[in-house]
């Protein structure tokens, strides 16, 4: 088929064409700004009154002039997902003038507009782009694969900036430093080339030229020089250095490889470059060549360059063209150059380069170099100018130097290849097109297409071993006019001087394109081979994009034939002007663009454009996988070849329909054999359904319509006749088998091949290769039809190559279509190429596993990289799971496997193979766990499993139900997906969203009840989840009544009855005295609503947070007349409302969630426009802070709230910034608050004057920030503040107590838990110094630098040289605690005993001894112990003997004792050491703690109305039940414990009398931390939270809602530090529900209790999570879950963290606890699963109890419900039941079609109606799987576990197959075994049952019967040594004796 005369024959048809226009024409028509593009100013009136618009579209196109055209371009590519799955649509971006469109659409021209830009200035460029950024930027290391993230952008380029647009919607704007040519997208960014103006002259040689070429990295980053790195060739010697070469111009740039291409315009020659990072020494040769060049003047130069690029990419431009300084340091005399550099140098705008810096993905580096660069703003100055020009300028530019460093590059290219120098090389040989093309065998081709020379030049090039370089071979010419690669399969097509359109692979020929639709260029005229030509001079100019080739002089080139007659090779056969004229009528290709996958743009010669789809190489399945494996095996060339003659007989014009793809490609590829199709029988009547494509028959014409005896004999012999025999309807119609006479022709036995052909010396390697793809294929049980299609091709070369075992083994699985009368062929062997991997046995892969479940050994088994995937994966997957070779997985296969190659290109493949590494090789245990978690990571779904055949399946289905009984918690998701736990799956995925809205959002929101009223909306609280709220508190309301009692929007119920005797004045102000009480109340319940709604909602950006309003008003019945306290008729407090206002911010802002988005510009949207709402909103911001958003807050903001100077402001602000930077030392915020606290300013500075408050949370806030630190200069400077006197001025004097304590306790974070291993603070005796504070004495003197302020005493407060303890104590003792925070330090806890004599008692104040006692316990943490024995211990020994007991109820007389004192202290110690006990069981509901707690409160209840209440004082009492209420909460925290919460609405109740509004305020906060975030969140007891707990919880409550006198209220807030999710909620994976469900929780041992578990009914809130071991679900409902927390607890923290959302599923015939709470309904269940004998007991009714899958209750409705007289079907149905039962009670329903199949395939065989034996060998492959070793040792290990075990089906089975197959022998089936023992033919009734027999019982075949000697056996037991080698079980033997032996008597009976 090679010579000329086919060749016309043979051309391609193109698939549906198309007409093209770029879609983004149309939308730029209908654009607003449309008028300015001249489209629709060119349209006559007459086409826009035409009704169709694409003939208007056309019409107008014409009437577009050539200028007009120029201004539009596009360019197209593949689409790209977002996902990553595989688009077939093209994208188009479409520029015109200062549009950018950009599309997407399909093939069938269904497209969208994606996005469209309009810029200011007309668009030049626009292109796609991929940024990528690096997530560390310090492990510059390993950047390659270090987790990156990539940005895909779409890149803008204007005049003077570039714009660039990321998907994710961030807009970044780039000024550019010069004027650029060209910008092109890189794999690491973009590069740029600068436009070389004509007049740079080259410089004068000691001057070194200006860059070239430039790159960005990211909009952000600077615009840096590249660098080349050369070989001694072009540039002379090998040096690093920028691009300088004007010369050089890129003309081509691709991203993988990354390569770039560029054009000498002096030497007119193409060279390749490697474009890479830099590497570091690069940078340094380049910066310091740049330094050491000779004269000073050039290292101006130089720097000059970067301070100006530096300075424009950074926001300072000057007004000129950057370039022009450098041109006219260049150039000596300034008129050449500056004037016409000003004309061009377009102006930057100041805000271009602004803008960028206000990017939004800005961090605060990018403005670093403003500062370095200062001077270089200069170069604006007129003064700088004329300096600058004047000749000899170096002293002026000097001072430039010492400030700029020169810019790093960060891209490189290296040298690759230099085309070779022709002496004919012409100039402007510039390459128009340059792109890279695979051929069909993977060779990678660059071409380019030297359009001046009509020739496309393609270079070979291919990747070197070590991967690190590419290698270019030699260039081959193709003459061509135009080329575009079809990447989709691997081919160019190439557009011929004549107009003939051919497709090349590489650079072979494939054929000529023929398009339906248009006219052939001539036919007359046909093309060589390309051959070398001389080249063309014509002139054309390089700078011409591909767009613009509509010149008018092109057009004449086209038109006149002149041009195209100066190289007369092109005239072969033809005369030339006849095709001209033909051409000129009509019409002809005159370019190819837009190539996209196999789709192609053809430019007409009358402007317009059609599209066409190069047809694909293979379409079905089966003829893809053979061709691989063809193309693998075979040398390249000749590979090239079959598949060139392959594509041009399928995809001839009128080709094949898809089900005769097979039969074309057996025909085609027996031809290449050398077999003559024609005469053999079975391939001439393959059916071609379409005409016959010319390249099979050529020759012969087709026989007479009239028929003939040959048909009735080919219909005989076919194999629809033979299938239609073996079909049950034959059998049932009783017809008799028709014979077909032997053939005829003698001659028809004996063909020969023809040996000259393509493919005959390849025979045995193609039938190997094919043999295996059988293999393969068997594997998947949906490619059946291609099986038996494949075996019959199979048949025919194994018996022509003369391969015995073959032909047996195919006959053993498809015994009905291998016949033994077959044509067969003469090969001669002598020609043959026997490829070493060939083997006389065939390979079988169940042959293979058989062996491995038998435990016999195995050879490696033969595979083809790449094509057969499968059989590697079952392979190796047995060898892991049944061998236990855990090497298996790893890289090294080879003991298992057998690569085969065509020898070339071993290495390649084998690098290719060792991708897959195992990853997980630390977390797992058990083989099971090996294979499923490599099976996934080898990409192994579901989806594959179900097509494996059940046999084969079956290991790796006992591994997964292994793993899905007990899966870890860590897997990756695919390992779930493919173990069947969803709940596991799901959770996994979650884990991976990025901080999305909310990951949890969608599955636990739920939405309000509609049925509120519409005033319970406002009050705050109604964002809370009710859905798990209920499930928690599922029994009773109280949650609606922590609403009710924390709700303070509405107005409050006034109840004031009138006496008599009261006049309605009285009465009005009395109504307004209990308005004023109640208000005390009000005003204190935002601090606990923020705890309740703590975190529980997600904010919605576009709109401000509701802030529900503090309603101090009432109403009094039972007029319902409103009360109001600003009517004047009582006293009101002033500012009264402040700080309750400041709480209620607080308390709306702490309901966002930290996972919620939230920027800058939101916070400051919230910023309320009333001045009144301004504390609130003040509280707002101290809340973001605690949620951790305040980092978010642009630095410019926070300056403009504090510089409004309100205090509440400040304050808030303050102390949410600090906690968001909790403990990280952050110097900004240190400064920050530093301006705050006169004692960190330097001595000398100014004296601000700075509120007292706002002082006060300062220096908390520096505690916050260097929490933990031990920073000494902080420590110091807090440890002096504590004693801070009242200054000369009484500058402090007021509130004095806050300052002091907040001194104190900011101390104790900084050296939080430090103890006295305070590295470097010996010298400050700061636990010495703090006793001295706590107890009093003599002031020591002040050191340190402000020792100025402290020497004049205050001039009122005479406090002399002694310590004000009373001042200084509080913050001195909670410093202690904190420093010495659980060391256990006793010498530090003794000073802190309450004293034990009445003298001493009476020097400290009660107060400060619940302090003390608090303090002392929270030192000696670990004796703390939950009993009141402990707690009584506390109290000094004369408190204990003298005081009154809680309850006494009359006082005992005494002289010498002040039984006051000793009341109070008794009562305040006791409070101090329950509250330690909170602290010490925070969080953990421990019930002991919880009752001794509990005891104390109600005793201090009943002390309150105890005659004795007096004594001790009412106010300490309450503040002493305050702070047990307090503690109890703390231990009860998220619980809701009813009790404690009985106590707290009992004080709610109480208003009046001794209850101010600092009670109210710990009562309430009691109340919310009971409810602490709606349940889900609990306190956590490490050393920071204990922290926060105690600024927050302070027990010295304000007496009135303005008091901060001891204590700021800001503080009761940092609660909010303390408190962690740890509500663990399951949520049913099917439903997407939160359900109940039970959990075990393992607690590690400790010192106070060994190992414990623990049973808990989630949702729960769960300890402490450093308690734990491990968390169970506990079945039998939900399947089992462990979460391991010895591994660690990130896994478990990040699912709490994400709302507790753990995922559970019910296992069968289970119900959740919601619907069946004692779980009596599933027992029906029970009763069946313990196989009693009523097996059919079972109702298919009853499946839902069991199943919620819509496929089983399927399959119980249509296959198991009896119907009317079953009859014989009744016992199907039973055993289905029964399966189905099994299936569903064992948790493996995916077995059920693998139980169906078993039993299809035995009845089958009994009916004997097997026609191949597939189904048989998976059987067998069950069968020894059960009996196999390793699982016979799983099973000893775990009895009860595992597939089809509770079952006697399989036993029942195997007994029906060995009887059967036994009757069969005993009725003359020995007859048959025995001459196919011998070798002689059988009769084809009992071909299909041998085969059976053959197959069950591994019979040999009898060549290997021949070779292992039996013949002179006499007995049995000669045979069974004999048969030891042959692997044949003893049962078959036993069925084999009596043949073998001559025994007519069967042996089994």
């Amino acid at each position: 088929m090679s010579d000329h005369s086919d060749e016309r024959a043979t051309m391609i048809a193109a698939g549906d064409l198309q007409e093209f226009a770029p879609r983004g024409r149309e939308h730029c028509r209908r654009h607003p700004s449309a008028l300015t593009l001249q489209l629709r100013r060119l349209q006559p009136a007459s086409e826009l009154c035409s009704s169709d618009g694409a003939a208007g579209l056309v019409g107008s196109l014409r009437e577009v002039t050539i200028h007009e055209r120029q201004r539009e371009s596009w360019q197209l590519r593949k689409g790209v997902s977002d996902v990553g799955e595989e688009v077939d649509y093209d994208e188009e971006l479409y520029v015109a003038s200062n549009m950018v469109i950009w599309s997407k659409g399909s093939k069938n021209q269904a497209s969208t507009v994606y996005k469209a830009f309009t810029v200011d200035s007309p668009v030049l460029q626009a292109l796609w782009c991929d940024f990528t950024i690096p997530q560390e930027k310090s492990e510059k290391s390993d950047v390659s694969d270090s987790d990156e993230i990539v940005e895909k952008c779409i890149c803008i380029l204007q005049n003077s900036c570039i714009n660039v647009h990321s998907i994710e919607g961030k807009d970044y704007i780039a000024a550019l430093p010069f004027q650029v040519a060209n910008v092109w997208p890189t794999k690491y960014g973009l590069l740029f080339e600068r436009s070389s103006s004509s007049h740079e002259v080259p410089p004068s040689p000691p001057r070194e030229p200006l860059p070239t070429m430039f790159s960005m990295l990211h909009p952000l980053d600077e615009i840096t020089p590249l660098v080349c790195k050369s070989g001694a060739g072009v540039f002379g010697s090998a040096r690093v250095q920028y691009v300088a070469d004007y010369t050089l111009r890129i003309v081509f740039l691709n991203a993988e490889p990354s390569i770039v291409m560029t054009y000498d315009t002096v030497q007119s020659l193409h060279t390749v470059w490697a474009l890479r990072r830099v590497k570091p020494e690069e940078q340094n040769t380049v910066l310091k060549f740049s330094e050491q060049m000779g004269t000073p003047q050039h290292v101006a130069t130089s720097s000059s360059l970067t301070a100006h690029l530096r300075s424009l990419s950074k926001g300072d431009s000057p007004v000129g063209s950057p370039f022009q300084n450098y041109s006219s340091i260049h150039s000596q005399s300034r008129s050449v150059s500056s004037p016409s550099m000003q004309s061009r140098s377009p102006s930057i705008s100041n805000m271009a380069a602004l803008s960028r810096s206000h990017s939004p993905a800005l961090g605060v580096h990018s403005f670093s170099g403003v500062q370095r660069f200062n001077f270089s703003s200069n170069a604006q100055s007129p003064k700088r100018h004329s300096i600058t020009h004047s000749p000899n300028s170096t002293s002026s530019d000097s001072f430039l130097i010492p400030e700029t460093e020169p810019i790093v590059p960060e891209l490189c290219i290296d040298h690759l290849w230099t085309e070779t120098v022709t002496n004919m090389r012409e100039k402007n040989s510039q390459a128009s097109k340059v792109f890279i093309t695979t051929d069909l065998c993977g060779q990678k081709f660059l071409c380019f297409l030297v359009e001046s020379q009509l020739q496309l030049r393609c270079v070979k090039f291919q990747e070197s071993n070590d991967k690190s370089q590419l290698i270019f071979g030699s260039v081959t010419n193709i003459q061509a006019k135009d080329a575009a690669p079809v990447q989709g399969i691997d081919t160019l097509l190439v557009l011929e001087g004549s107009g003939n359109l051919v497709l090349y692979s590489g650079v072979v020929r494939v054929g000529k394109v023929f398009i339906p639709g248009l006219p052939a260029p001539s036919l007359t005229m046909s093309n060589q081979m390309p051959r070398p030509s001389t080249p063309l001079d014509s002139v054309s100019t390089p700078s011409k994009p591909l767009n613009k080739h509509l010149g008018p002089l092109e057009e004449g080139v086209l038109l006149s034939p002149v041009p195209e007659l100066r190289d007369s090779s092109k005239l072969h056969d033809s005369t030339y002007v006849e095709d001209c004229t033909f051409q000129q009528l009509g019409t002809f290709i005159h370019a190819l663009r837009d190539p996209v996958h196999n789709r192609v743009t053809l430019e007409l010669s009358n402007n317009t454009m059609v599209r066409i789809t190069i047809p694909e190489i293979a379409t079905s399945e089966l003829v893809k996988r053979c061709l691989q494996g063809i193309k693998a095996i075979l040398p390249k060339e000749i590979a090239v070849q079959m598949l060139v003659k392959w594509y041009n007989a399928y995809n001839a014009p009128g080709g094949p329909s898809y089900h005769s793809e097979w039969n074309l490609f057996v025909t085609c590829l027996m031809n290449m054999m050398g077999y003559n199709t024609e005469r053999l029988s079975w391939t001439r009547n393959l059916d071609f359904e379409g005409s016959l494509s010319p390249v099979i028959a050529p020759k012969k014409a087709r026989p007479s319509e009239t028929g003939s005896d040959e048909d009735w004999e080919y219909l005989l012999s076919s194999d629809y006749h033979r299938n239609f025999e073996s079909h049950p309807v034959a059998k049932a119609l009783r017809l008799d088998p028709l014979k077909a006479s032997a053939p005829k022709d003698d001659f028809s036995q004996s063909l020969s091949l023809d040996s000259s052909t393509l493919l005959f010396t390849h025979i045995p390697a193609i039938f190997f290769v094919l043999h295996l793809i059988y293999e393969e294929l068997k594997l998947n049980s949906l490619m059946g039809e291609g099986i038996r299609s494949l075996v019959v091709l199979l048949v025919q070369l194994a018996r022509d190559l003369k391969l015995e075992a073959y032909i047996d083994y195919y006959y053993r699985d498809y015994p009905a279509l291998v016949k033994t009368s077959r044509q067969s062929c003469i090969i001669d062997q002598g020609f043959m190429h026997h490829p070493s991997f060939f083997s006389a046995e065939p390979p079988s892969i169940f042959q293979w596993l058989s062996s491995c479940l038998k435990g016999e050994g195995v050879q490696p088994y033969p595979y083809l990289p790449g094509i057969c995937e499968r059989s590697k994966l079952v392979v190796v997957s047995v060898a892991l799971y049944i061998l236990g070779d855990e090497s298996a997985v790893s890289n090294e296969a080879s003991h298992y496997l057998y690569k085969i190659t065509s020898g070339q290109r071993k290495q390649q493949i084998e690098q290719d193979d060792n991708r897959c590494s195992f990853r997980h090789s630390t977390s797992v245990s058990s083989l099971a766990e090996k294979l499923v978690i490599w099976m996934t990571n080898v990409g192994f779904t579901l989806r594959d499993l179900e097509s494996l055949p059940f046999g084969v399946a079956l290991p790796i289905r006992d591994a997964i139900y292994y793993c899905r009984e007990q899966p870890a918690s860590d897997w990756p998701e695919a390992v779930c997906l493919l173990i069947g736990r969803q709940d596991l799956s799901k959770q996994a995925c979650e884990g991976n969203l990025q901080k999305g809205k909310s990951s949890v959002g969608p599955v636990l929101s739920s939405d309000i009840p509609s049925g509120t009223e519409s005033e319970e909306d406002e009050d705050g609280m109604n964002d809370m989840n009710e859905e798990v709220m209920s499930l928690i508190w599922s029994e009773d309301l109280r949650v609606q009544e922590v609403r009710r009692l924390l709700q303070s929007a509405r107005p409050v119920r006034v109840n004031v009855v009138q006496m008599p005797e009261a006049s309605d004045h009285e009465y009005i102000e009395e109504k307004e005295n209990r308005l004023l009480q109640l208000c005390q109340r009000t005003m204190a319940l935002p601090v606990g609503r923020g705890m309740f709604t703590l975190f529980s909602y997600h904010p919605v950006p576009t709109e401000q947070l509701p802030i529900p309003k503090l309603n101090l008003t009432g109403r009094a019945p039972p007029r319902n007349t409103t009360v109001d306290l600003n009517s004047g008729n009582i006293d009101v407090p002033p500012n009264m409302a402040c700080w309750a206002s400041f709480h209620n911010g607080v308390a709306a802002g702490l309901k966002i969630a930290p996972a919620s988005q939230i920027d800058s510009a939101w916070i400051v949207y919230n910023k309320p426009k009333i001045a009144e709402l301004a504390n609130e909103y003040a509280g707002f911001l101290m809340a973001l802070g605690l949620n951790g958003h305040l980092t978010k807050l642009a630095t410019l903001n926070i300056h403009d709230y504090l510089t409004k100077g309100h205090e509440m402001t400040s304050i808030g602000l303050l102390l949410g910034v600090s906690a968001a930077k909790l403990g990280t030392m952050d110097m900004a915020i240190t400064r920050l608050l530093s301006i705050h606290i006169p004692a960190l300013l330097p001595p000398t500075s100014t004296e601000l004057d700075v509120p007292h408050n706002v002082q006060v949370a300062a220096v908390i806030g520096i505690g916050l920030v260097y929490q933990g630190t031990a920073h000494r200069h902080t420590a110091e400077v807090l440890l002096a503040e504590i004693g801070r006197p009242p200054g000369p001025e009484m500058e402090y004097c007021t509130d004095r107590e806050s300052y002091s304590l907040a001194s104190g306790l900011a101390l104790g974070m900084v050296c939080l838990g430090h103890g006295s291993n305070l590295i470097g603070m010996s010298d400050l005796n700061v636990p010495e110094q703090l006793y001295q504070y706590m107890v009093g004495g003599h002031r020591r003197f002040q050191a340190g630098m402000h020792r100025e302020k402290h020497k004049s005493p205050s001039y009122q407060i005479k406090e002399g040289d002694t310590i004000n303890v009373d001042v200084t104590c509080p913050g001195a003792t909670l410093a202690l605690a904190m420093i010495y925070l659980k060391t256990n330090n006793r010498s530090i806890a003794d000073w802190l005993q309450a004293p034990d004599t009445m003298y001493l008692l009476d020097f400290v104040k009660p107060e400060f001894l619940l302090l003390r006692t608090l303090a002392r316990c929270l030192i000696l943490w670990d004796d703390i112990l939950p009993n009141s024995k402990w707690v009584n211990s506390n109290v000094p020994q004369i408190i204990r003997e003298n005081s009154i007991s809680l309850h006494a109820t009359e006082l005992p007389s005494s002289e010498d004792l002040s039984l006051e004192t000793l009341a109070q202290a008794h009562v305040y110690i006791i409070a101090g050491a329950c509250l330690s006990l909170g602290f010490r069981f925070a969080g953990s509901e421990n019930l002991a703690a919880f009752k001794c707690l509990y005891k104390y409160a109600t005793d201090f209840l009943k002390c309150l109305s105890a005659p004795t209440a007096s004594i001790t004082g009412h106010y300490n009492l309450e503040t002493c039940l305050s702070v047990l209420l307090l503690s109890l909460a703390m231990v009860m925290a998220g619980s809701g414990n009813l009790k404690v919460l009985q106590l707290c609405r009992f004080m709610h109740k109480k208003t009046g009398g001794e209850m101010n509004y600092g009670f109210h305020l710990a009562h309430h906060m009691a109340l919310g931390l009971l409810f602490l975030g709606g349940g889900r969140y609990s306190l956590s007891t490490s050393n920071s939270s204990i922290a926060a707990l105690l600024c927050a919880l302070y027990p010295h409550f304000p007496v009135h809602s303005t008091d901060n006198r001891y204590h700021l209220q800001a503080l009761r807030h940092l609660y909010v530090l303390a408190a962690e999710p740890r509500l663990l909620t399951p949520v049913d994976v099917d439903s997407n529900t939160p359900c109940y469900a039970l959990i075990e929780v393992t607690y590690k041992g400790t010192q106070w209790y060994a190992e414990a578990t623990e049973e808990l009914m989630a949702p729960t809130l769960l300890p402490e999570l450093h308690l734990l071991k491990q968390i169970r679900v506990k079945g039998p409902r939900y399947w089992e879950l462990l979460i391991d927390l010895s591994k660690g607890t990130n896994h478990l923290k990040s699912i709490l963290s994400k709302g507790g959302v753990l995922y559970v599923k019910l296992r069968a015939g289970q119900l959740s606890y919601k619907e069946d709470p004692m779980g009596w309904r599933s027992l029906l269940a029970q009763t069946v699963t313990h196989r009693n004998s009523e097996a059919r007991a079972f109702k298919p009714e009853a499946i839902s109890a069991f199943t919620s899958d819509p496929a089983l209750f399927s399959f119980a409705d249509y296959f198991c419900k009896p119907t009317v007289n079953m009859g014989q079907k009744q016992e199907i149905l039973d055993l289905f039941s029964s399966i189905l039962y099994e299936c569903v009670t064992q948790e493996n329903p995916e077995m059920l079609p693998t139980y169906i199949a078993i039993d299809q395939a035995v009845r089958r065989l009994e009916r004997r109606e097997m026609s191949e034996t597939f189904e048989l060998w998976q059987i067998k492959l069950v069968l020894e799987f059960f009996s196999s070793r390793s699982h016979q040792e799983r099973m000893s290990r775990n009895p009860n576990r595992g597939l089809f075990m509770n079952s006697e089906f399989l036993p029942v089975m195997k007994c029906t197959i060995d009887n059967t197959l036994d009757r069969w022998l005993q009725a003359g089936g020995d007859v048959s075994l025995h001459s196919y023992l011998s070798g002689q033919p059988t009769e084809e009734s009992q071909l299909s049952m041998l085969a059976c027999f053959l197959i069950y019982h591994s019979v040999p075949t009898p060549g290997q019967l021949a070779a292992g000697g039996l013949e002179g056996s006499t007995n049995f037991s000669e045979l069974l040594l004999k048969f030891k080698q042959l692997n044949m079980p003893v049962r078959a033997l036993l069925r084999l004796a009596p043949l073998l032996l001559g025994n007519p008597q069967s042996m089994v009976l």
